[in-house]
C-alpha cells in the first residue's frame, strides 16, 4: 500500500463539522497524515487538537507552522501536547514561511531564516527528548529547561519546508521529513539528491527522511468538471506566483518558467486577475499539478512517486467544494476505492 497523506487548509470559510468530516473520511481511507499549516486564518494547534479528538489512527501533522511566530519552547510544548492527547500521533511540520507573512503579519523581521530553522531544529530535539536542555546559540540561549511533559513518541517526526538549494542542504542534515510544496515532476529528482548528498555528509542515509511533496489534486468527473479544475488551478498557482513577494516566483524560475512567472507577477501587480492566471501555462499545470479523472491522478501521481516522492501530501486549489474534496479523497485512497466514510 502506498502512503499518501493529506492537507487542508483552514483560512477558508469551513465549518468544524465540515473539517471534521474531512479529516473522518481521510482517517477511514487509510491516509498517513492529515497536515494543516497556518498563515492567518486558524491556528495549527487548535485544528489538529480538534482533529485528534475524533479520529483513531491518522496521523497529525502541521504543514507547517513558521518558526517565527513562536518561541522553541512554546511549539515543543505544542507538539509535545498533541502527540500526548493523540496517543502518540503528532508530527511537526516546521518553515520559514515568507517575508510578507512573517513581517506584515507577525510583525517580526524576517531575519537569519536558515540558521533560525536549524536552532529550532537543535533546541527542539533536546526539548521533545525530555532532557533538560541547555543550548548557546547565535540566537538562542536556553538554560536549565526541560518539558514537564515529554511527548509519547520516544522520536517525535521533525518535518521542514524546504525548496531552496541551502534549505534542502539543512532538510537533509536535520528532519526526518521533506515538504516541499509546488513540486516539479521532473525536477524531484535532483532537489532530493541534494537532501540525499547532504545526508550522507553528516553520516545519515536519505532513507531516513520521508520525501512528502504536497500536491495540489482535483478528480474530476467529466469535460466540464476537468474545465473547472483547471481555472481553479491556474488561479491557486498565479496566486502563489504573484501574490506571496519573490520567494516561489523564484522557485518557477529555476523550473525554466521565467517568462511565464514574470507574466503572471506583472499582470498580478496591475490587479490583472484573469491575465494573471492566462499567463500559467499548460505545461506548468501538466508538471506541477494533478487534475483529470480518477485513473489520470493515479497515474500521475504515481509518476511523483517514481521519481522520489515517498508519500505525496494531496492537496485542494482554493474554491474547490466539498464534494470534490471528498471524491478526490475517495478516488486517491490508499485502501479501497469505494470505502466511505
Amino acid at each position: 500500500m502506498s502512503a499518501i497523506s493529506l492537507t487542508f487548509s483552514t483560512r477558508e470559510d469551513t465549518s468544524n463539522e465540515a473539517l471534521l468530516a474531512l479529516a473522518k473520511q481521510a482517517d477511514s481511507l487509510g491516509y498517513d497524515t492529515f497536515f494543516t499549516g497556518e498563515s492567518w486564518g486558524r491556528d495549527a494547534f487548535t485544528v489538529l487538537t480538534m482533529v485528534a479528538c475524533h479520529t483513531s489512527t491518522i496521523r497529525l501533522g502541521t504543514g507547517i507552522i513558521p518558526v517565527y511566530s513562536r518561541t522553541p519552547g512554546i511549539i515543543a510544548q505544542s507538539i509535545s501536547s498533541l502527540d500526548i492527547l493523540s496517543h502518540g500521533r503528532a508530527t511537526l511540520g516546521l518553515g520559514t514561511s515568507g517575508r510578507i507573512v512573517v513581517e506584515n503579519w507577525h510583525g517580526v523581521p524576517y531575519d537569519q531564516p536558515l540558521h533560525r530553522t536549524r536552532e529550532y531544529i537543535e533546541i527542539l530535539r533536546k526539548a521533545l527528548s525530555g532532557d533538560r536542555v541547555n543550548y548557546s546559540g547565535r540566537l538562542f540561549n536556553v538554560s536549565r529547561f526541560a518539558l514537564g511533559a515529554p511527548p509519547i513518541q520516544s522520536h517525535l517526526p521533525i518535518y521542514l519546508a524546504s525548496l531552496g538549494p541551502r534549505n534542502l542542504e539543512l532538510t537533509g542534515q536535520l528532519a526526518d521529513g521533506w515538504l516541499p510544496i509546488w513540486t516539479h515532476q521532473r525536477h524531484i529528482a535532483d532537489m532530493k539528491d541534494t537532501v540525499a548528498k547532504a545526508a550522507a555528509k553528516v553520516g545519515r542515509d536519505i532513507s531516513e527522511i520521508t520525501v512528502a511533496p504536497q500536491v495540489l489534486c482535483y478528480v474530476a468527473d467529466d469535460c466540464e468538471d476537468i474545465e473547472n479544475a483547471e481555472g481553479l488551478m491556474r488561479a491557486h498557482m498565479a496566486y502563489y506566483i504573484g501574490g506571496m513577494g519573490s520567494y516561489y516566483y523564484n522557485l518557477f524560475c529555476r523550473y525554466g518558467y521565467e517568462s511565464q512567472a514574470t507574466a503572471v507577477r506583472d499582470a498580478w501587480a496591475d490587479r490583472d486577475r484573469p491575465k494573471a492566471y492566462a499567463a500559467i501555462s499548460d505545461e506548468m499545470l501538466e508538471e506541477i499539478t494533478v487534475f483529470g479523472d480518477a485513473a489520470t491522478c493515479k497515474a500521475k501521481l504515481d509518476y511523483f512517486r517514481q521519481n522520489g516522492a515517498d508519500m505525496p501530501v494531496v492537496s485542494f486549489p482554493h474554491g474547490s467544494s466539498d464534494a470534490t474534496i471528498q471524491n478526490t479523497l475517495r478516488a486517491l485512497a490508499p485502501s479501497v476505492g469505494d470505502k466511505s466514510s
